[in-house]
């Protein structure tokens, strides 16, 4: 009877003896796998622990081996055609028109009439000008006699100064004829400043009548409203039997048998691009067209911070309109850059745009860079070394100074 305690004992031990000392073997045999190859494995564990404990604390990033490479040398910048000129021509005076108009398309030279407006009586009141001028002139001759006149009076009266100065110096005259002399010399000397006062008065009427001829014809003038320059009509002339007010649209010219492309090139490239550069540009149309840059903004775009550039293309056959987008290539000097997904690009601390990279102790650095080019494969950045292991992805979840596990990634990825 007491056999079989100790036999259950027994049975009990044994089985506790498997699964705690044995248990790897065990269930090895359970799984049907050698338990030789199994307690191997286990004997690995601790070095793979350590392992892990090893590499636990390092941020896992990906980055790009890139090395720099010469980018070709022209500045690329989006933007459109524009007119040379284009002028509103205006009335400048009030009056109907008279002429029938011209229509858009037309093409005008400098000189041609496009709106003729109605004289009215503006011809009357330039007549009547040149009389009033007319009969100023004619008071000049005798305004000069007049000054004439005065003179011999005072030539005269000089004469007779000078006869009783001697007769009283003799003793055969009185001093009260000194005085009546000496009186019409005065007299004399007034009548020239008189004289002279009305020639100028006359003078002034003169130049008072010339000024309103001028204004007269200046008046009739205005009536022929003329185009500027070489150019086609933007828009119809005014309607015959319409009426002008000063400041009114007779026409839009413009001119584009020379026309401008413009473009705004970012700060971080504006010193690259210089007056008198050749350039060229590929317009919405497939046309591709070349010319020189003729100005540069000194003043950035408020909103864009952006600089205007201007080139002047030759059009003689009006091909290119204007308005027509256009991408544009400016010849630059030369650089070299990276390039790299432009998701890799992030911000310090300090809000400077740049990059992280991973040095050769896996620890990470911030370079800040300078955009050079956007493509459809990736931004060209400069600022960087010749070579420079760039994270592409997790850069912003590490901070420079953390040591980091970097996976490289190729660049053609």
């Amino acid at each position: 009877m007491r056999l079989i305690p100790i036999l259950t004992a027994i049975v009990v031990t044994a089985g506790l003896y498997f699964l705690v000392i044995e248990r790897d073997a065990l269930m090895a045999f359970a799984r049907g796998e050698d338990p030789a190859a199994s307690a191997a494995a286990a004997d690995t564990l601790p070095e793979t622990a350590e392992t892990a404990t090893a590499t636990a604390g390092a941020v896992r990033v990906v980055g790009l081996r890139s090395e720099a490479r010469e980018i070709d040398s022209a500045v690329i910048l989006r933007g459109q055609t524009k007119a040379n000129r284009q002028v509103e021509v205006r009335a400048e005076t009030t009056a109907s028109v008279m002429s029938d108009p011209l229509r858009k398309g037309a093409r005008v030279e400098a000189g041609d009439v496009l709106c003729q407006l109605d004289p009215g009586t503006r011809h009357a009141a330039l007549l009547e000008a040149q009389a009033r001028l007319t009969e100023a002139r004619s008071r000049i001759p005798e305004a000069e006699a007049r000054v004439a006149e005065a003179r011999a009076r005072l030539s005269e009266a000089k004469i007779n100064a000078d006869a009783a100065r001697k007769l009283i110096e003799g003793g055969y005259a009185s001093e009260s004829r000194r005085a009546a002399t000496e009186a019409a010399e005065s007299a004399a000397f007034a009548g020239i400043a008189s004289a002279e006062t009305g020639v100028e008065t006359t003078r002034a009427g003169i130049e008072a009548a010339a000024a309103a001829v001028a204004a007269a014809q200046r008046e009739i003038d205005r009536l022929t409203i003329t185009a500027p320059f070489n150019g086609l009509l933007e828009s119809d002339t005014a309607e015959l039997g319409s009426l002008l007010q000063a400041g009114g649209l007779c026409a839009t010219v413009i001119q584009l048998d020379v026309i401008k492309v413009v473009g705004y090139v970012p700060e971080a490239e504006v010193n690259r691009v210089k007056l008198g550069a050749m350039a060229g540009a590929e317009l919405s149309t497939g046309q591709r067209v070349q010319g020189t840059v003729t100005f540069i903004s000194r003043s950035a775009d408020p909103n864009t911070r952006t600089f205007e550039v201007d080139i002047k293309v030759p059009n003689p056959d009006l091909a290119i309109r204007d308005g027509q987008t256009a991408d544009i290539l400016i010849s630059a000097d030369g650089a070299k850059a990276h390039q790299i997904p432009q998701s890799a690009l992030t911000l310090n601390n300090e809000g400077q745009l740049g990059v992280r990279t991973v040095d050769d102790a896996s620890t990470v650095g911030f370079f800040p860079v300078s955009l050079l080019r956007d493509t459809p494969e990736g931004v060209w950045i400069g600022g960087l070394p010749e070579q420079a292991d760039i994270i592409i992805t997790g850069q912003d979840f590490v901070t420079a100074g953390v040591v980091v596990a970097p996976t490289y990634r190729e660049a053609s990825q």
